[in-house]
């Protein structure tokens, strides 16, 4: 497997909380150090057995604080499910596989039918493979569980009411929530989802014609960054007490690569959302990367910096960063 995308999404020196939008398969992103067109919606990558870990013992520890539904559709549900494990198949180069009825993991050594309109699973049979002892014996609960559970990324499906216009969360796998808590989401609107978000007003002005864009003119990729004190995928807000002391020595720049696929048929639309999390020493390795994160950092607003765990550590950070940018 490839090692792990380099992402820096602060080179612009701006902290900002907006939609971000670029199109998937034709914009470039500038985040990337080579500047490339990104077509992939899932990555397997080097760390997928970190994601294998973390995804699974949240699994067992409370499934119920990360996964759910709310109305969500049979069409809409098979939409985002095919599409799923279609694309998962797909762009895992080989190692997993789809026949539009079963979908197998040969790294994980398991496979299932999926029913993708009721969201069921069955026939789970397990095989020997070389990561199939990390599963040990984890009991998927359905079909979004299920290839929630083979992904690296978390899945979340947006659907919209076509009489009324009114949009809502309707369904959430996320199981490396970033200092949040899906079940405060689920079933609630763009806006109510966004408004703890310090900082979204702007981007939530415009939630009408951006729900609309992304059911309807996607897919699209976006990104979202903050600096975190350890490399834990899962930072449910329920743990967050439990977070490792701030040392910059040791921090990590957490950037999460987020795409939006939707299908207009169906009324909604497939979000992913897939972590990246680079030591803050590694991702800042020459002067011009430190001055531009430093720069990003001082435009935060207190609110922003509350929110993203920084307020009584940015001093010591950018201390910290201003002596690596001379």
């Amino acid at each position: 497997m490839p090692a792990p995308t380099i992402y820096r999404p602060f080179l612009n020196g701006v902290y900002t909380v907006s939609a971000g939008l670029f199109r998937l398969g034709v914009q470039p992103i500038p985040w990337r150090e080579d500047g490339a067109v990104e077509t992939h919606t899932f990555a397997l990558e080097g760390d997928y057995e970190r994601f294998v870990v973390s995804k699974w013992a949240a699994h067992r520890r409370a499934l119920h604080e990360y996964a759910g539904e709310a109305n969500l559709s049979p069409d809409l549900r098979a939409a985002a499910l095919e599409f799923t494990a279609r694309t998962l198949a797909a762009e895992s180069g080989g190692a997993m596989v789809w026949d539009g009825q079963t979908f197998r993991n040969a790294l994980l050594g398991w496979e299932a039918r999926l029913d993708l309109r009721q969201g069921g699973m069955e026939d789970l049979r397990r095989f020997d493979a070389p990561l199939a002892g990390l599963r040990g014996d984890l009991q998927p609960t359905g079909a979004l569980d299920f290839l929630g559970l083979n992904a690296s990324e978390d899945l979340a499906v947006i659907a919209r009411d076509p009489q009324t216009g009114r949009d809502w969360l309707a369904a959430t796998h996320v199981l490396s929530p970033e200092r949040w808590d899906p079940r405060d989401k689920l079933g609630r609107d763009f806006v109510a989802v966004h408004v703890p978000v310090a900082g979204s007003g702007p981007m939530n002005a415009t939630a009408p014609r951006l729900v609309d864009a992304v059911i309807g003119r996607g897919p699209f990729v976006r990104f979202a960054w903050g600096v975190a004190p350890d490399d834990r995928l899962d930072h449910h807000s329920s743990t967050v007490e439990a977070e490792a002391p701030f040392d910059p020595d040791t921090a990590f720049v957490r950037v999460e690569r987020q795409t939006l696929t939707g299908f207009p048929a169906a009324h909604g639309a497939l979000f992913t959302i897939r972590p990246y999390l680079y030591p803050l020493e590694v991702v800042v390795q020459t002067p011009a990367y430190a001055r531009a994160l430093a720069a990003a950092l001082r435009t935060m607003t207190p609110e922003q910096q509350s929110y993203k765990g920084l307020r009584g550590v940015m001093p010591k950070l950018l201390i910290w960063l201003d002596a690596r940018a001379l």
